[in-house]
């Protein structure tokens, strides 16, 4: 996967069939991802899960407390889930990546 490749992967939010709303932390600014988020929330959902893996790990956990400790104060951590995943580089070499998952709940 190149870079360009991986970055419009993360950098998107949608809708999984099963109604809970996703959000992909990448190399955008801090604040495009806490509005999405806050977004989410305000259009009705009740609970939101914050990816991001690699360099974007820290980027997404400021997000989750940016939400959290300025906007909306009431939400709850559901969980956070980390793991690592192993991506194919344009080479054919495989390289593993740390990531992260951050559920909110109202």
């Amino acid at each position: 996967m190149t870079d360009e490749e991986n970055t419009q992967q993360t950098e998107k939010v949608e809708n999984t069939e099963k109604g809970e709303n996703i959000v992909y932390v990448g190399k955008k600014p801090t604040m495009n991802y806490v509005l999405a988020v806050v977004t989410q929330f305000n259009g009705g959902m009740n609970e939101v899960t914050i990816k991001a893996r690699g360099n974007a790990i820290s980027k997404a956990v400021d997000v989750f407390e940016i939400v959290r400790n300025r906007f909306m104060t009431n939400l709850k951590n559901k969980g956070i889930v980390t793991s690592s995943e192993e991506l194919t580089n344009e080479d054919g070499s495989k390289s593993k990546v740390s990531a992260i998952q951050i559920t909110l709940a109202v």
